[in-house]
Order: C-alpha cells, then structure tokens, then sequence
C-alpha cells in the first residue's frame, strides 16, 4: 500500500572534511535542495576570571583571552574595555589596530590608568590598572570588534570582578551643634573590607563602639556618630579594619558664662587697654611727622661762641710799690 506524506522530510548528515550537508526532499521523495557549508573549527567565546583581587595604589592586571571564528584575520580591529555592565557599561580604555599591525594604539585611557598587556592580533585583550583606588573596585568586561571584510564582535557577559582592598582612612571628622545648646560628632572613614569606627574620649572610655548614621555613604565610606558630648576636652575616632587602623581627634571647649559686673569689667578693662595702644599708637606717628617736617640738619644745629676776653694791662692794674732793689756786683 502507497502512503502519500505531505510533509516535508529533513535529512541531515555529517560527510568528512568538517562540512554540514542538509537535504530536503518533497512528500515523492524528489530532491528539492541541498545547502552544504563548512563548518567552523571554532566559535566565539572568552575567558576571564571570575575575579581578581589588589591593594589600592598598587596595580591589578586584568586577564581576557577570546576565540573567534574568523581563521587567520589580520583586517582593522578595536579592543574595548568597559566598567560596570556589558555592552551599555561606560568605556575605561579602547585602542586599534590597523590592517596587518600587531599594535594596538591606545585611543582612550581613562586618567591615563590603563593600558593594554595583551596582543589582540593573539587574541589576547589583558589590560593592567595603575595606581588602584577604591573607586575601581567592581566589575569589567572585554570586547573585541573586527572591521575588515569580515564585521563580526564579541564581548564578555560575566566580566571579571576586580576587588581593591584598602587599610582605613579617616576623610572627615568634626563636631556639630544640635538642639538646646548640644553637641554631636561625626567621623566618616573609608577602607575595604569595610572599617569598624569606635570613640574615645572624656567620660567615655576606651573603645566606645559607634552608632552608624542613616543614609548611605558613597563607596566604601562608613560615617559614625556620637550623639552628645557632654564634656569638654579630645574625643577621638578610631577605625580598624584587618589591613590597619587610623584615627583622628577633634577637641571640644565650650564657653561658660560670667556674671554680669565681671563680664562689664572685663569690657571696660578690655576698651581702656585698646584706648591705651590708640593713644600709644597716635603719639608715635605724630613723633615720625614732626620729624619728617622739621628735619635736623648741620646748620640748625647750635654753634659754640667764642669767650668775650677779661683779659687787662695787669701792670697797670696792679698798685704800685717801691722800686725793687738793684743788686750790683
């Protein structure tokens, strides 16, 4: 019995030489087409780590190497690094390489940070981050686009987490008025993993833990609060983490009121010194003014006077007396 099938029949079969061979056939068994195409050695794909960790101010490298199905490409390519999400993440660094060049030359660095370790021609996109922060700390994606003949590109999903560890830093501390004539401080200090804070002050102790202040701090920072000082004197805020500590110190005087005749007294006393130094100021300048308009020069200076004579005749003033003695041989 002939059974007629309407439906069309999909042979698929694999011949030698890596090649695909589909053929379709009609419900009479006719051939209808037959598409063959080589099949790739190998397909797109990329390999980083899931993540990388360093110590702010030093370097991290981050590692990406990638597949492509294109056999022996040398057209124009673009390697790509972004931050924070693929594909819509803003670009942290981005260079090209002409058709035939090994060198990849670097069309953006972000703060000049970031350069490229890998040869992409090898399909290797490794980049190094100089000089970590804390505000690298997050996650990166690699993508690499080809613009020859052959448009084709690629970009990392996951990425790769790159974890910046720091020691504590303090990066405000002070003291602020509150209601009813009270005080309050606030320590804010930044580290990873994220610093524990503790006061230390007058009537306090040692190691007061904090209380945390609402609101989110941006990155890595931890604001503390100590809600009422009621001493005067040093208070101090310490913040410790397992890579070190800091601490900072803010100091508080309050002023205590007098009564009201000291108080005048200190004015007055306070108005009679100023009075004293205008006084003192005024008769110097008008010292220097005298002597500017009446200078002293050599002729004003006074002249000695020669002595009127008393000198006389004193054979004439003298009395006369008997004529002296002759004496003779």
């Amino acid at each position: 019995m002939e059974v007629s099938f309407r439906l069309l029949a999909c042979l698929v079969c694999v011949v030698p030489m890596g090649s695909l061979v589909r053929t379709k056939r009609d419900t009479t068994g006719n051939l209808l087409n037959t598409e063959m195409n080589s099949a790739p050695a190998q397909r797109w794909s990329m390999q980083v780590p899931a993540e990388v960790s360093a110590t702010a101010g030093e370097a991290a490298v981050l590692p990406c190497t990638f597949t492509h199905p294109h056999r022996h490409y040398d057209g124009p390519l673009t390697a790509i690094w972004r931050a924070g999400e693929p594909f819509a993440g803003p670009q942290v660094f981005r260079c090209a390489a002409a058709r035939g060049s090994e060198l990849c030359q670097t069309a953006l660095s972000l703060h000049g940070r970031f350069r490229l370790l890998g040869n992409p021609r090898r399909n290797d996109l490794s980049l190094r981050i100089e000089r970590l922060a804390l505000a690298d700390d997050g996650r990166y994606f690699c993508r690499v686009e080809f613009a020859g003949d052959v448009h084709d590109r690629y970009e990392s999903r996951q990425g790769v987490r790159l974890r910046v560890t720091a020691a504590p830093r303090i990066v405000n501390i002070s003291v602020l008025p509150g209601p009813g004539h009270a005080f309050h401080a606030l320590c804010t200090a930044e580290g990873e993993p994220s610093p524990a804070l503790t006061w230390s002050g007058p009537a306090l102790g040692e190691g007061l833990a904090a209380t945390r202040s609402p609101g989110h701090d941006p990155g890595h920072q931890v604001t503390a609060e100590l809600p009422a000082l009621a001493h005067d004197g040093r208070y101090t805020c310490t913040a410790s983490n397992s890579l070190g500590r800091a601490e900072a110190s803010v100091y508080l005087f309050r002023f205590h009121g007098a009564s009201r005749a000291s108080t005048t007294a200190l004015l007055l006393g306070a108005l009679g010194l100023k009075a004293l130094l205008l006084l003192g100021v005024l008769g110097v300048r008008a010292a220097a003014h005298h002597r500017l308009e009446h200078p002293v020069t050599p002729d004003s200076l006074p002249r000695p006077q020669a002595q009127e004579s008393n000198y006389e005749n004193l054979n004439q003033m003298s009395p006369r007396g008997p004529p002296a003695a002759v004496c003779s041989p």
